[in-house]
Order: structure tokens, then sequence, then C-alpha cells
């Protein structure tokens, strides 16, 4: 059976203009991801997503593998929901972004307040009773996944896949695989680390889970690099 391995990216840059963009430690997870890669696993295409921290993911793990490294296609279906829209709509005063980073800097805590409230803004979008209210529904962005998943497996001939992704898309897939309620879904969101890997047997219509979030090609390099935001 040929394998999908899809990546969560390196750590974006949380607190930052450009959120999209990958932080320092990003740049250097993906990198070790590369190193980590090089002699195990030969690509026979790579995807990623259009959104920024998917491509720069990408780069970073080219210059770690030093060996040739297929050229990145884009497939928009892997690309992660829109989290501004989901936390505006949770909580719409934070459409001013002066506001938000007072709010959150008043707790004495940001980044944990910040993710307590991401939680429940994803609660309120996963609970479909709101949809009129999102570009994207949970519904919608399900099927965006699953499609994606589904064409990427039509025309990948039984090829060995690399796919730079969010977690979003990557707990969707496994959500579908094992027949996942929404809220255990949400709950692997939770835990998927940046540049871990996920792999996904396939042949066919065959498809099945072998390794859910590896990353111990971080655990190795020391516990500094395993982040989760």
């Amino acid at each position: 059976m040929a394998t999908i391995y899809l990546i969560r990216h390196g750590q974006a840059s949380f607190g930052n203009h450009n959120y999209d963009q990958l932080s320092e430690t990003g740049w250097e997870q993906a990198r070790v991801l590369g190193h980590w890669l090089a002699g195990r696993v030969h690509p026979d295409v790579v995807i990623g997503g259009d959104m920024q921290r998917h491509r720069e993911t990408v780069e970073a793990i080219a210059s770690g593998y030093r060996a040739p490294f297929p050229d990145m296609q884009v497939a928009v279906g892997f690309n992660e929901f829109d989290p501004t829209s989901v936390v505006h709509r949770f909580r719409p005063e934070w459409a001013d972004r002066e506001r938000m980073q007072a709010d959150l800097a008043a707790t004495g805590h940001p980044a944990k307040a910040f993710q307590q409230t991401f939680t429940q803004a994803v609660q309120r979008w996963v609970s479909g009773d709101h949809d009129g209210e999102y570009p994207e529904s949970w519904v919608e962005f399900k099927a965006r996944v699953n499609g994606a998943l589904d064409e990427l497996i039509g025309w990948a001939n039984g090829g060995d896949v690399f796919v730079s992704t969010s977690g979003g898309p990557i707990a969707v897939t496994i959500q579908s695989l094992l027949e996942l309620s929404d809220s255990k879904a949400l709950a692997l969101n939770e835990v998927i680390a940046n540049t871990s890997v996920t792999r996904v047997l396939y042949s066919g219509r065959r498809r099945s889970l072998a390794v859910f979030n590896n990353y111990s090609h971080l655990e190795a390099e020391g516990q500094d690099l395993v982040t989760f935001r």
C-alpha cells in the first residue's frame, strides 16, 4: 500500500501582524523534519495548501532533506478553516486588533487566554447553530477536506505523497477514517504538534490510519522544539 504523509505546518507567528508566516522555531522544526525524512522516505508528489505557512514548511523540509525534492503542487482543499472569522463571530469586538491584544494582555497569560477563547469559538462554529454567519460552515469544511483527499488519491496513482497542511484538515481526515464524533475530532486537533507526521495508507478506495501525530524527530532534538500552537 502507498502512503500519504499528512504534515502539520511548522509553528506560525502567533501575536505577529502576519500569523501565517513561520516563526524561527517553525523553520527549524521543518528543517529537522526534512533531515529526519532524508533516506527514509522518497515522495513521488508533494502537495500543500496555498497558505504561506504551508509553502514555507515545504521549503524548510526541502532544505533539511538535502537531496532532490519534488516541487510543491497547490491543493487548496487542504487549507485550514478561517480562524479569524470563527473567533470574530464569537468575540466581535476582537475585530479591533488592539482591543484583542489589550484584552489578552490583561489576563496575564495571553497565549493561554487566546487558546481558551479559540476553543469556545470553534465549538460555536461546529455546533451548526450559526452556520449562516460563517463563510464556510463546519460541514462544508469537512466536505472540502475529504473531497481533497479523494481527489488526491484519485490522481496520485499509488505513489507516496507528502501533504503540507494544518491541524484542522488532519483531524477531519482522522475523523473520517475512524468514524469519530465532532467532539473527538476537535480533541484530536488540540494535540497535533507542529511538523508532526500522520501516515495514511491507501490502495484504491481502501484507506487506513497507520501513524498519528508522530513528532519523535523533534523530541530527538530537545523538548524546546515541541510546540502545538
